[in-house]
């Protein structure tokens, strides 16, 4: 099985705090740069294999010429477990679920959003959608590191799952009756975002506790994906810090 790789100096600097770094590969003519200065002196902390290569030579290793000097390989942990997910969160918790997003720029700013609206995981299903690989880790710019993301093979059991576990889903659809800002979103929460083409798949539809839509102005009837999500979440987020703060005043 090939080592996963990730590269760009956000996403190598997240990987060398999660520890998931085994070696180190720089371009020859930015081993001086003031940013990745740092991340070599901490792969030499961890006593990481560092290597050096030109910068095209790195473009073609790592199959990129956006890799802003820096790049690696990842140590081959197991990701995280839903059973253990869901075992830690304890019926409480902010969740994001991505029913089949394709492309790997969307996914990692879905992963960037994630981690900025306070979300516990996301779980993605393992067909039909995209892996968390080096494009995605570097559009996360870092994020993938940071926050847990688990993949599960039967998407629709794991909703259930969730449910019975306390949790409620919100389905974003564009003929849902509901805006998503007239929800109250206070409770155990599951985000649940469909693809770029289909949307939410039907199986999916069916397990949502509520389907809602974002109000739009104008002619456009659709968002970008990542984009919507970032709007969902952040709306999720906002009335959750509004019962903190109202419940701490």
């Amino acid at each position: 099985m090939p080592k996963e790789q990730l590269y760009g100096i956000h996403a190598v600097h997240a990987a060398l705090d999660a520890g998931e770094l085994e070696e180190i590969w720089v371009a020859t003519e930015r081993h001086t740069d003031e940013r990745i200065v740092p991340l070599l002196e901490k792969a030499r902390a961890l006593n990481l294999s560092i290597h050096e290569l030109r910068h095209a030579a790195l473009a073609r290793k790592f199959n990129t010429d956006k890799h802003q000097g820096i790049a690696g390989v990842l140590l081959q942990h197991p990701e995280p477990d839903f059973t253990d997910i869901l075992a830690d969160l304890n019926g409480q918790g902010f969740l994001l679920v991505l029913d089949g997003v394709l492309d790997p720029h969307n996914l990692g700013a879905c992963l960037r959003s994630a981690e900025a609206a306070g979300v516990s995981a996301v779980i993605l299903p393992k067909d039909n959608a995209c892996p968390v690989n080096a494009t995605v880790r570097k559009a996360a710019a870092g994020s993938a590191s940071r926050l847990p993301v688990c993949t599960v093979t039967n998407l629709s059991r794991t909703l259930a799952s969730l449910q019975e576990a306390g949790f409620w889903l919100v389905g974003m659809s564009g003929d849902a009756p509901q805006n998503i800002y007239e929800l109250d979103l206070n409770m155990p929460l599951v985000m649940v975002m469909g693809g770029e083409q289909k949307g939410l798949r039907r199986l999916t539809r069916e397990h949502c506790d509520y389907l809602a839509h974002i109000p739009m102005a104008g002619a456009i009837e659709s968002l970008n994906v990542s984009v919507a999500t970032g709007i969902c979440l952040f709306e999720a987020s906002r009335q959750r810090q509004c019962l903190k703060t109202a419940a701490n005043v």
